[in-house]
């Protein structure tokens, strides 16, 4: 009884200082860094093996690790097609409930789980005479997160205890609009773009500023700064607004 009691001591002094912290954390900096494989198999087919990993909470903790396949096709010079898989292995937050009198009643620690996803998406691309590309791009993914038993602390009864958290599957349409500077044989290209989620409603908004950068005729960098602005999310889905680094590697083979 002495250690449970401490042990339900101990978790409540630490829990003392969430609220606070919550309420000065409106948003957050993190780190993105990814790279993929992409092999041209005809004139209009290619193939794609990509892997990404992401920090949070001011680039001091592991967000999440993925790994993608997919392929794409190109329809007509201004028309691509394409789609794929991703497996997302991530680290849930934490999480606090709260008693109808404002007590402690649930805390949940941060714990990782896996998520699968696939998504498929038609791009446009229109060029200007000046170089400019303008590019729009509709994508369905569907994301599905398999049943799990994350563990929580429950304070009214002062222990530990699995809960179970079935498994969710959700669909989500992704509206981009770019425009980019692409001058042929030019070793930078920058651009910038917007992103929408939806689900019915606007859930994310994403904003987008960087370059691509040609290393070779085979290797370039994507280097960028997003922010990513949350709207209308389920609470078992919060995250803050994010500033993201990004820094990605492709080599065409």
């Amino acid at each position: 009884m002495k250690t449970t009691a401490m042990k339900a001591a101990l978790v409540a002094a630490v829990l003392s200082l969430l609220p606070t912290t919550a309420v000065k954390a409106q948003s957050e900096g993190g780190l993105l860094l990814g790279a993929e494989l992409d092999k041209k198999l005809t004139r209009q087919l290619s193939v794609s093996v990509e892997g990404e990993f992401r920090t949070r909470n001011d680039f001091k903790t592991i967000d999440r690790w993925s790994g993608s396949v997919g392929a794409s096709y190109k329809f007509t010079k201004w028309l691509k097609a394409d789609a794929g898989y991703s497996l997302l292995y991530g680290n849930n937050r934490e999480k606090i409930s709260y008693n109808t009198d404002g007590s402690y009643n649930n805390w949940r620690p941060s714990y990782w789980s896996t998520r699968h996803r696939l998504n498929a998406s038609l791009t446009a691309d229109y060029k200007f005479s000046n170089n400019l590309h303008l590019s729009l791009r509709e994508r369905w993914q569907y994301t599905y997160r398999p049943e799990s038993t994350p563990t929580r602390w429950d304070f009214d009864n002062a222990k530990w205890e699995d809960k179970l958290r079935k498994g969710k599957g959700k669909n989500q349409l992704r509206s981009r609009l770019q425009v980019e500077y692409d001058k042929k044989g030019a070793t930078l290209k920058p651009y910038a773009n917007v992103e929408l989620y939806h689900s019915p409603g606007i859930e994310k908004l994403r904003y987008s500023v960087g370059a691509d950068v040609k290393l070779t005729k085979r290797h370039s960098l994507d280097i960028y700064y997003r922010f990513q602005d949350q709207r209308n999310v389920d609470e078992s889905d919060y995250d803050p607004d994010m500033h993201y680094l990004g820094v990605g590697y492709k080599f065409k083979f």
